[in-house]
């Protein structure tokens, strides 16, 4: 071999061996960033592995759960439900929780408590009727008979001093009479002077004193003592003016003291008795303004002021009249008119306020739902105060500020998740473990549909699971859209689970196949 040769040689076998350990290096450094990248994938997968699948939940919030995944009977897939906080499942046993997409799918809306001073209007139905004290009487002090009419129908309008009637009366002229004469002895014994024209006086004025007990006008009085002569009749003239509510005078007709042959309304001023409902009569204070429609001027607004609240409540009804009075320019309003009052009656404090319909009201208790975060809602047992048209006082269990649910009808509606959460408010209880349900299955005749309550009539034949025997019963509907087209009449095959105690609820609805079988030819 020669000298160089050997040189080459060994240049080469260095080559290779720097060319392989930089191969090595590479594959390496390779390897190692592909496993730094593939790690956190690897943990996130782990991760994913790691939560445990309890079991699925009805999508509607009926309290049928399934080990493994299924539809509803309007197609909808069960919900998965893991331990922990993943995909809507509460942090606690009283919590509610959803998924981020079902809560936007249900149109969950909320709106923030917040201080308001809360401008509550009591509302009542009432009736006009006439002011009790503008109310007169007419009813001559003697004995008589009517000669003569000039108001002769009830209802007519009359102004004050407009004669209404003419009487005769023999004690009326025998009074007159004694007056004329005790009146010329007066004036005949002026020269005389003495304890004689001191009688006489006192004659005359005895006899003037009971004319006027008689209700005889100053005018009247005048008219006799200058002409001296007594009237065969006497005229009864209006106190006021208004309206004839009652006549009872009749053309000839004998009346004796004290008897009312006329009564007139003075109808300048009205009363409106308004009856409000004892849960809201602590507010209605005299003085308050009240505004007054009538159905019988669309649009026309009358004002006027509460002037007294009785003293008595009407058993029958839970209501206490409360009175108002109204100008009556023109006579607008008449007697019996029926009357819509609103009462003001705003508090000066602002106070901690929710929407109206955020309220669960069981009958018991009521109940809102705050939410805590996505798809996390907790329901709260609160006390409540003055309610307006859209928002009610919340004096215990909000504060301002909290986001309450004021708009979801499906969360609201899933009672298997509420009223597990609600029970979580007295006890802890096993979140983990799911609810079990039966299915039933039946086939019948649809009796009836009550769409407004959500629930239809049945007549079916025996139930072997329930050991039923055939009936006819109400069930309660999961939701509307399960009734599709079907009438009453219609044989359909149904299933149906209890929700609660005696609460029995269709899942699944539809007609029955009462086709005949096909028929088989021989062979």
């Amino acid at each position: 071999m020669k000298p160089g040769t050997g040189i080459v040689i060994a240049v080469a076998v260095l080559a290779a061996g720097a060319g392989y350990w930089m191969g090595t290096r590479h594959n390496g450094s390779e390897r190692d960033a592909a496993a730094v990248a593939q790690q956190p994938a690897t943990d996130t997968a782990a991760a994913k592995k790691a939560r445990k699948l309890l079991y699925y939940r009805n999508p509607m919030g009926l309290p049928d759960t399934s080990l493994v995944p299924k539809k509803d009977p309007m197609g909808m897939d069960y919900i998965a439900v893991y331990a922990g906080e993943e995909d809507g499942e509460p942090a606690s046993p009283n919590q509610i929780g959803i998924s981020t997409g079902k809560v936007q799918k249900l149109g969950v809306r909320t709106e923030a408590a917040q201080l308001r001073t809360l401008d509550k209007v009591v509302r009542a139905a009432g009736r006009i009727e006439p002011d009790e004290r503008r109310i007169y009487a007419i009813a001559p002090k003697f004995e008589g008979y009517v000669e003569r009419l000039y108001a002769n129908a009830t209802g007519q309008t009359v102004g004050k001093g407009q004669p209404l009637f003419e009487v005769y009366s023999p004690d009326l002229v025998s009074a007159q009479r004694e007056y004329a004469i005790a009146a010329q002895g007066v004036e005949s014994l002026k020269s005389a002077g003495g304890e004689a024209q001191n009688g006489m006086q006192q004659l005359a004025d005895a006899s003037l004193l009971r004319l006027k007990n008689w209700d005889i006008s100053e005018e009247q009085v005048k008219a006799l003592t200058k002409s001296g002569e007594a009237k065969r009749t006497l005229t009864f003239r209006s106190p006021v003016t208004g309206v004839i509510t009652e006549k009872k005078a009749l053309q000839g007709m004998r009346f004796m003291p004290g008897e009312a042959l006329y009564q007139v309304a003075d109808l300048s001023s009205v009363w409106v008795v308004a009856d409000v409902f004892e849960q809201d009569i602590g507010l209605v204070k005299t003085g308050a303004k009240a505004k007054v429609m009538i159905g019988a001027y669309p649009g026309k607004l009358f004002e006027g002021a509460i002037t007294y609240v009785y003293p008595t409540l009407s058993a029958e009804t839970r209501t206490v009249p409360v009175r108002v009075e109204l100008a009556n320019p023109g006579a607008l309003l008449k007697p019996g008119m029926f009357a819509q009052v609103e009462l003001p009656v705003g508090g000066k404090i602002k106070v901690v306020t929710a929407h109206v319909s955020a309220v669960i009201d069981s009958g018991t208790r009521q109940i809102v739902l705050i939410q805590l975060g996505e798809g996390r809602f907790e329901p709260r047992e609160v006390k409540l105060g003055t309610r307006t048209d859209n928002y009610v006082e919340v004096v215990e269990g909000v504060k301002d500020g909290e986001q309450v649910v004021v708009a979801a009808n499906f969360l609201i509606d899933a009672e298997s998740n509420l009223k597990a959460a609600l029970g979580g408010l007295g006890h802890a209880h096993d979140a983990a473990k799911p609810a079990t349900t039966v299915d039933h299955r039946a086939e019948g005749k649809l009796d009836a549909i009550d769409a407004k309550a959500g629930t239809v009539t049945i007549t079916h034949g025996p139930i072997e699971s329930l050991r039923w025997p055939g009936m006819t019963m109400d069930f309660t509907l999961a939701n509307s859209a399960l009734l599709g087209n079907l009438k009453p009449g219609t044989i359909v095959a149904f299933t149906f689970v209890e929700r609660s105690p005696d609460e029995w609820v269709i899942v699944k609805l539809e007609a029955a196949d009462t086709s005949p079988p096909p028929a088989h030819s021989g062979h």
